[in-house]
């Protein structure tokens, strides 16, 4: 969809412009919004955007009085507030509290021309079909098959701890992005000092219980790291964290921002009968980060 925008944007000589909402509108529309969990925060979305080509981003506050707006209003206001003249919207796309895709829009301003304002409306609409996806052998074994990506989908992945197979879908690395607080230091007594992370973002999404395979980005450069999420049994914890050591770095950062990219996950967490124990697996969880 994004291709599209910024191609139709180039040939026509005009900016590839993106309309985003804020907060996200399950979370102000729908009742299970207190699970709901975020793939990427306003500045990462933003960040991804910009890399993708597009010109201008457009944040509109999402409200259940906004979302009353039918698709009509809604692509008026694109029209008179944004001068919007071709709208991009995707196969499944559904806009406005009638939940109109492309062709009924169409159909329907062609019927009633009048009733829409249709001199208002952007000149032209444009629907972008399913995106064929094969996934990668390194996220699967195998050249298994899928029709289409969807966010639903990446949330489970990662809710399962299956990196592989959520970043074969995002086409880059999940990361988090958060700043360094204070732990017990328990990890600095057996040689595997660790950074807790606190998110900036709270409803950002973190992926399952388990030792994972990091790339670290603090300071200014990028390590290699393995991180652990989850309640450190082994230690009697309780409280979920988000605990990595970076290979190779032992500096105070505490209070600095810090953001991990998830590679791989190696193992699950579970209890050691000692610290011993636990040294003794973290030496080969960091042979593996290392390879």
């Amino acid at each position: 969809m994004l291709e599209t925008v910024v191609s139709s944007a180039r040939e026509r000589g005009e900016e590839a412009v993106v309309v985003t909402f804020w907060p996200h509108p399950r979370t102000v529309l729908q009742q299970d919004a207190r699970d709901f969990r975020l793939l990427s925060s306003l500045e990462e979305k933003k960040a991804l955007l910009t890399a993708a080509g597009i010109d201008r981003i457009e944040v509109l506050p999402f409200t259940r009085q906004f979302a009353s707006l039918t698709a009509a209003e809604y692509l008026d206001l694109l029209r008179s507030r944004y001068g919007a003249s071709l709208v991009i919207m995707g196969y499944d796309n559904r806009i406005g509290a009638d939940k109109l895709t492309a062709s009924e829009i169409e159909d329907y301003c062609s019927r009633n021309p009048s009733s829409l304002r249709s001199s208002s409306l952007p000149t032209s609409l444009r629907s972008v079909g399913p995106l064929p996806f094969t996934w990668p052998r390194a996220a699967t074994g195998s050249g298994e098959q899928l029709s289409s990506i969807s966010s639903t989908q990446i949330r489970k992945a990662l809710e399962a701890g299956d990196i592989g197979r959520a970043n074969a879908m995002l086409g880059y690395e999940y990361g988090l992005y958060g700043v360094v607080v204070a732990g017990n230091r328990m990890g600095r007594t057996i040689g595997f000092p660790t950074a807790n992370m606190q998110l900036y973002e709270p409803l950002k999404l973190v992926p399952a219980n388990g030792v994972y395979a990091v790339d670290v980005e603090v300071t200014g450069n990028v390590f290699r790291g393995m991180c652990n999420i989850g309640t450190r049994p082994t230690v009697g914890g309780t409280t979920r964290t988000i605990e990595t050591h970076i290979l190779g770095f032992d500096e105070d950062i505490y209070g600095l921002s810090l953001r991990i990219r998830f590679l791989r996950r190696i193992r699950d967490e579970r209890k050691f009968p000692s610290l011993d124990a636990l040294r003794e697996q973290l030496e080969k969880d960091a042979l593996i980060c290392k390879k």
